[in-house]
């Protein structure tokens, strides 16, 4: 099996490193990461500007660009041949609900879904962050469960795993997205010279979070592995949009 590994915390992030390492066991693994972190890049490309590959002493390539940037240029000119799954993380924090919107976690995997490639996306959630090993633990049994059952088209699984010892998991639940308040006000200060600078302000707290939800599964210490797509048509105001624009005319 042939897998490529990415993520949105850099090259150097403990994260890539521990998935790596386990995956390696698997099959062939290629590492392409950004050179720094790019946490909330979202899907962005780099179009103005060449990019540059580099590879560092732990035989992982950097990229100085985007997560998106590391799999298209690994997925189109790099490799010799398409990897059969597209691996990303592990990601040190959450991408859940609204978070998938911003993330450079899931941006990765999203790149490779829409390059044809079956992609999964790994975020570790905790206040400490400790279990890496667990989330690359999951990982593996995904990645070799894609192996044992293909599926004829591609899928684009978000996946986010308790920050516990592997043997504390309550399960895995395939869950939707759920939905969060909307984010704090910026936080508002000064640099050195008097003038005004603005912090991004944190997360808003869960508010769809029902049974179901990928936040609910993460209460109960169970992982989360939600199905994503990239149509963002809203196909229930179509008819209400036409209307509206038959009117205005």
């Amino acid at each position: 099996m042939r897998i490529l590994i990415s993520n949105d915390d850099g090259y150097f992030a403990p994260g890539l490193a521990c998935l790596a390492q386990h995956l390696s066991a698997l099959g062939e693994v290629v590492v392409v990461a950004p050179e720094r972190d790019r946490s909330g890049a979202s899907n962005s490309l780099t179009l103005n500007r060449p990019l540059n590959l580099r590879r560092a002493a732990s035989g992982f390539y950097y990229v100085d660009g985007t997560p998106t940037d590391c799999v298209h240029l690994a997925v189109t000119g790099m490799l010799d041949m398409q990897p059969d799954i597209i691996v990303s993380g592990i990601n040190s924090g959450a991408n859940m609900g609204d978070d998938t919107i911003y993330s450079g976690t899931v941006a990765a995997a999203t790149e490779g879904f829409l390059l044809g490639v079956p992609a999964i996306a790994v975020s570790l959630i905790g206040h400490e962050e400790k279990h890496y090993e667990t989330a690359a633990r999951v990982a593996e049994d995904l990645v070799l469960r894609f192996g044992r059952l293909p599926h004829p088209q591609p899928w684009l699984l978000n996946v986010n795993v308790p920050d516990v010892p592997y043997a504390e998991l309550q399960g895995m639940e395939v869950t939707r997205l759920g939905r969060r308040h909307k984010a704090e006000p910026v936080i508002k200060t000064t640099n050195p010279h008097g003038q005004p600078i603005y912090w991004v302000g944190p997360v808003g707290k869960a508010q769809d979070a029902g049974a179901g939800t990928d936040f609910a599964a993460i209460a109960q210490g169970r992982v989360s592995i939600t199905p994503l797509q990239i149509d963002l048509t809203q196909y229930a105001q179509i008819d209400a949009v036409r209307a509206w624009m038959g009117n205005a005319a």
